[in-house]
């Protein structure tokens, strides 16, 4: 009986996709055939190749990229993916009644006709985002009926994966320090307040002619740390003195502690406006400091440094207990390929629990001339894909901490304007905390983490 979905690709450049599809058809009930001894740099057996796409196979599959031809060259298809490609015609020509058996799954920008006949195969695209293309491939396997497990079942290809690479690195039991993606506040002001106006229109005007102060409008309210703000406003060829109707004055650690309002504002009312103001606070910041933004699919912005705001592109910082006292120098952005830069960016939202500051959130975004970032979000994510694909846990942390400490200002102070006496200041490093347990990083290329769905942009 033919069950067996075969996957053709190459090795070891492609190899990374080929387990995280296979991982993916198995866990969705497909058996699926992947060449495992020729990934562990093992002797292959042609004739248990042969077997399996003549014999077993319903379907397929060819990871296509610029790895199957000696160097990228069209037309130089490697010899082992020659062969499998032969075996795969052969069957087609065997059995003309068999429906779309040869599917090619398309994984870079690399043309369509890279050996002869290639053009006429169907080709399903996976080159700007890997869950798009399963979603696909799926809808055809489906449509073809290809048979499959009613039941759900434990993926071997994830199995073989972590016996034969990610076992060198179980967790053990050692003390280790583990730095989150939470940026606490060290200071803030005591009160903050809610100026609660007549209508809307009213509350804009008073924020406009108030455009040094730190503060944020929320319909037809006002938030600050500041209550007496300037109320003199213009109103058509004259002004007017607007004033509040109402002003709430909101204790902060009350606020984290819950006062249980049933009126106006409750508590969730006086958390959204205090987190607001924050995110305003720290937008603001960035700002000042000439960061660039750039918009995400879920609307939020990620800020990125240019040439303009960091001319030195290195940032230096210091890990704590660290006994070496060595201090590390981090690219915030650089040279990326021939389309221009790449940059690392954070995105953020304001947070009061576990602790009262920010999520950050890290991307890489990429400008044509280390200012302007490219317009077309697909390339953007190819490209994103192809820079950080190789980055790791350490990678990451470095950037975010250099990051952070790129907004330190001469007095070694990231401080945010509040136009109150008490200072809105911020840490200099992420939260941390120490664990019993820890792992070994791992830092080449064949062991990462291979099972994590591809998203385009975000965090959520």
């Amino acid at each position: 009986m033919k069950d067996t979905i075969f996957i053709s690709h190459a090795t070891p450049e492609d190899n990374e996709f080929t387990i995280w599809l296979a991982s993916r058809l198995e866990l969705m009930g497909y058996k699926v055939w992947i060449d495992k001894k020729e990934l562990l740099g093992g002797e292959t057996f042609w004739k248990d190749i042969e077997t399996s796409i003549t014999v077993h196979s319903i379907k397929f599959l060819l990871v296509y990229s610029k790895n199957i031809c000696y160097d990228g060259q069209k037309d130089q298809v490697k010899s082992g993916i020659q062969k499998e490609i032969n075996f795969a015609r052969s069957v087609v020509s065997d059995n003309p009644a068999l429906k779309d058996f040869f599917i090619i799954l398309h994984l870079d920008d690399s043309p369509f006709d890279l050996f002869p006949g290639a053009i006429d195969v169907n080709q399903i695209p996976f080159s700007s985002n890997w869950a798009d293309g399963l979603t696909a491939l799926l809808k055809k396997l489906q449509k073809d009926e290809a048979p499959k497990s009613s039941k759900r079942i434990t993926s071997t290809a994830a199995n073989w994966y972590l016996d034969h690479y990610l076992i060198k690195n179980p967790v053990i039991k050692k003390k280790e320090l583990y730095f989150t993606n939470w940026w606490n506040t060290e200071s803030l002001p005591e009160y903050y307040f809610i100026l609660r106006f007549a209508n809307e229109k009213q509350a804009q005007a008073v924020l406009e002619v108030n455009d040094k102060i730190l503060l944020t409008r929320n319909a037809n309210c006002i938030v600050s740390f500041k209550v007496d703000l300037n109320f003199v406003v213009p109103i058509e060829t004259e002004t007017s003195n607007v004033k509040p109707l109402e002003v709430f004055k909101i204790k902060i650690s009350e606020l984290l502690l819950g006062f249980g309002s049933e009126s106006f504002p409750t508590q969730t009312d006086a958390e959204n406006y205090f987190k607001k103001l924050l995110k305003r606070g720290l937008h603001n910041l960035l700002k000042k400091n000439g960061l660039r933004t750039y918009e995400l699919s879920s609307k939020n912005l990620a800020y990125y440094h240019t040439p303009s705001s960091l001319p030195t592109l290195k940032v230096a910082f210091k890990y704590p207990f660290k006994n070496d006292g060595k201090t590390k120098r981090k690219n915030l952005f650089g040279k990326h390929l021939t389309i221009g830069k790449w940059h690392y960016a954070v995105s953020f939202k304001a947070v009061l629990q576990p602790f009262l500051g920010f999520k950050l959130a890290s991307h890489i975004i990429f400008t044509s001339n280390g200012y302007r970032a490219l317009k077309d979000p697909e390339l953007q994510h190819s490209h994103r894909r192809k820079k950080g694909k190789r980055m790791f846990n350490e990678e990451w942390r470095d950037l975010l901490v250099a990051f952070i400490n790129s907004l330190k200002d001469s007095n070694e102070k990231i401080e945010f304007m509040s136009n109150v006496e008490e200072k809105l200041t911020m840490k200099n490093m992420v939260e941390m905390f120490w664990s019993d347990f820890g792992y070994i990083d791992p830092k080449d290329a064949e062991r990462q983490a291979l099972f994590i769905d591809v998203d385009k942009d975000e965090e959520n």
